[in-house]
């Protein structure tokens, strides 16, 4: 009875431990804040996981549609005043080596752009002294804070990927000149192929043949240099009057 207590005491022990590692595993605010797009696997917001190796991050992680959380987790910019979150605006940040990186997703185009628009204005009139470092990757405005250069902040930004998959409430407009694009690009990579495998099988047919001849004509060359005297009657007997053939000495004879 102790050792069966002793073992479910320990299994409980386990268990708490693995699900508090991965509670504070879990990126910040996601209990609070409910996106708009979410993973169908793990319910992890889509925008989290287009982080640069989020895994690896997610500690430091935060997930929000305010500025408050975005002054706890970068501390204090000058571009806090150029996002609109009233209209379902997400925003992630999380620390790289490379610097702090912040994404701000849209929920409207046309937000997207002008955060761009106003985004170049406020960083020309800034000018170097921020260490601001700022990219448009689709409907993605990404910021990069505190990178010691230009060339780390950009390696990190080349990491963010746009990536959104459109679904259709009917049917999909472009369905059939996408079946029909691809039904003529599968004809012509077939027929191209073809007509390579033809001209292929031609060509090395033909370096076949002509390899093959080469090693006859050497063969008979040889076999005709080699051979004591020429001969005609192909292998038949015949009078030697033009002295052409070999001269036969019957064994036996006697002498002189």
């Amino acid at each position: 009875m102790n050792k069966a207590w002793f073992i479910r005491f320990t299994l409980s022990i386990c268990i708490a431990l693995s699900l508090g590692a991965h509670v504070s595993a879990q990126p910040r605010n996601l209990e609070t804040i409910k996106s708009q797009e979410v993973s169908e696997v793990d319910g992890v917001p889509v925008l989290i996981k287009h982080l640069p190796e989020w895994n690896n991050v997610r500690n430091s992680v935060t997930f929000t549609n305010n500025v408050e959380d975005l002054r706890k987790a970068l501390g204090e910019r000058p571009i806090y005043d150029l996002i609109d979150f009233s209209a379902g605006t997400e925003a992630v940040t999380a620390t790289y080596p490379q610097g702090k990186l912040l994404i701000i997703e849209f929920a409207m185009p046309q937000g997207s752009i002008v955060m761009d628009q106003r985004t170049a204005q406020r960083l020309a009139e800034l000018g170097q002294t921020q260490k601001i470092f700022y990219r448009r990757i689709g409907n993605y405005n990404a910021f990069v804070f505190d990178a010691p250069d230009e060339a780390a902040a950009n390696a990190l930004l080349d990491q963010v990927k746009y990536e959104k998959e459109v679904q259709w409430l009917g049917d999909n407009p472009f369905l059939q000149s996408r079946i029909e694009y691809a039904f003529v690009q599968t004809t012509s990579d077939i027929f191209v192929a073809t007509t390579m495998a033809i001209v292929m099988g031609l060509g090395l047919s033909i370096l076949t043949g002509l390899l093959v001849g080469i090693v006859f004509f050497y063969f008979r060359d040889h076999r005709r240099a080699t051979t004591e005297a020429f001969s005609d009657a192909g292998g038949m007997t015949r009078l030697n009057l033009d002295d052409l053939s070999a001269q036969i000495v019957p064994k036996g004879f006697l002498k002189d």
